[in-house]
């Protein structure tokens, strides 16, 4: 007789959905609390040493992100007779830092600029006519302060990720389990998952990309395009087919990439049914903002499957903030697929490194927590022969990369995919164990989290789904 876990009371969900979507576990479901809701004003605080956090919290929020620190919400949460109490909303913090709505409290500076519709709109009607050394001085100019910023933390941010874990240890203590099953974040066990991505910008790069696909498909790769739709250059037919038969994918890239897709609610409809237009005319699924600029609270209005115009972390972006995980999320029923490295462009034109260290740092990083490891590279600025040289080293150390640590390396939409078939797969327990139930739960695996010391330590029975 196999026996799926009850699920709890409403007044318990709060714990429950947030690690029932991480985990997929149906072990998570202690009594859980929140003190405080709608007493107090939206803020930074901690969760012990190194979690910053923003939303309500009854035991006190600082205005500033710095101060966050002195406003520490652990020492105030409590485990007994199975029930955490919380001074704050879990649920909404999460959701706080993935959505960016803690942005609004920030003081960036320099950053008021990309909110200035009249200088925004000006630099965009400039720049086509601007060659690549007069844009990167202007951008190095805006970007200055960029080191100075507290947070998200450079080059990547996992609070998001602490967060789980730390509401793990907190549920296992409640239950008094020292080992817990979940499905495992990736298909067959990978200890990660890497994807590039390839936003098309120009003429010029449209016309350098069978060349770049001719360079990926050396190294064993594969990735997304994405296209401008509008206003930019022509998309031949020719073109689309070309990238498809190659096993690369089509994505949809803003509308005409003029940087004013968010500026206001009423306009950003009227675009937001343009770009759901081509998503049907060109089947595509995904989709990426021009220049990162995003509002993830505006995407019920689009129709395709996945967006990746979210960073993890956005110092080098126009639009500051960062989601603060290395983990795919869903808002709504869109799946966001963010950005979890450094652009080339960036790293290029304002860093002035022509190296991949910064990228290796990053990976190294992302896969501590087991994490996506997303690329944006584009075909116009490698065209010029030392950052494709560049590139080219990044493809020849991830394809060692891969087969040393054991990656998932696929393409976005099929991340899409899986991470939809994940969030409907169940753990059930019968007389032999657990199994995995659901689609695509074959290529499931079985995890188990345990505590060591402040540390949640994950293994993988790599073997089977059972």
């Amino acid at each position: 007789m196999s026996r799926v876990v009850p699920a709890t009371s409403p007044k318990n969900q709060v714990m429950t959905t947030i690690l029932s979507e991480y985990y997929r576990s149906p072990l998570l479901a202690p009594a859980v609390s929140t003190d405080g809701e709608g007493q107090s004003p939206s803020g930074f605080f901690s969760f012990g040493k190194d979690i910053v956090c923003y939303g309500e919290c009854s035991s006190g929020v600082a205005p500033d992100v710095q101060a966050a620190v002195d406003f520490d919400a652990s020492k105030t949460t409590t485990v007994s007779d199975s029930e955490i109490r919380l001074p704050f909303d879990a649920l909404g913090v999460v959701e706080n830092l993935r959505r960016e709505h803690y942005v609004k409290r920030l003081s960036f500076g320099q950053s008021d600029l990309a909110h200035n519709g009249l200088i925004r709109d000006a630099y965009y009607l400039l720049r086509a006519f601007m060659p690549v050394r007069i844009r990167r001085h202007l951008q190095r100019a805006y970007f200055k302060d960029w080191q100075n910023l507290p947070f998200p933390r450079w080059p990547v941010d996992v609070t998001v990720d602490c967060l789980h874990e730390a509401f793990l240890r907190l549920t296992m203590r409640a239950q008094g389990r020292d080992r817990v099953p979940f499905i495992w974040f990736w298909p067959e066990g990978a200890s990660g998952c890497l994807i590039l991505t390839h936003d098309v910008e120009t003429a010029a790069g449209r016309d350098f990309a069978p060349a770049l696909m001719d360079i990926d498909i050396s190294h064993g790769f594969r990735a997304s395009f994405q296209v401008v739709p509008e206003e930019r250059y022509e998309v031949p037919d020719s073109f689309v087919r070309e990238i498809r038969s190659r096993g690369f994918e089509f994505n949809i890239h803003d509308l005409n990439h003029d940087g004013r897709l968010f500026r206001e609610k009423t306009e950003f409809l009227r675009q937001a049914n343009r770009i759901n237009e081509y998503v049907k005319r060109y089947d595509a699924r995904g989709f990426r903002a021009g220049a990162m600029y995003r509002n993830q609270d505006w995407y019920d209005a689009f129709e395709f499957s996945y967006d990746m115009s979210v960073p993890n972390v956005a110092h080098l972006e126009p639009q500051r903030g960062g989601c603060c995980t290395v983990m795919p999320y869903f808002v709504g029923r869109i799946l966001e697929i963010p950005l979890t490295t450094s652009q080339d462009y960036s790293i290029f034109h304002i860093l002035n490194d022509y190296s991949i260290e910064l990228w290796k740092k990053q990976i190294d990083l992302i896969l501590r927590k087991n994490g996506l490891v997303s690329f944006i590279t584009h075909p116009d600025y490698l065209i010029e022969r030392r950052s494709r040289g560049v590139y080219e080293s990044l493809l020849a150390y991830l394809r060692e990369f891969v087969q040393r640590r054991g990656l998932w390396e696929t393409v976005p939409g099929e991340v899409d995919r899986w991470w939809r078939a994940r969030s409907e797969m169940k753990l059930v327990e019968d007389q032999r164990g657990w199994r995995i139930e659901g689609p695509e739960s074959e290529r499931a695996r079985i995890a188990y989290a345990t505590v060591e010391g402040e540390r949640i330590v994950y293994t993988i029975d790599k073997a089977s789904a059972r």
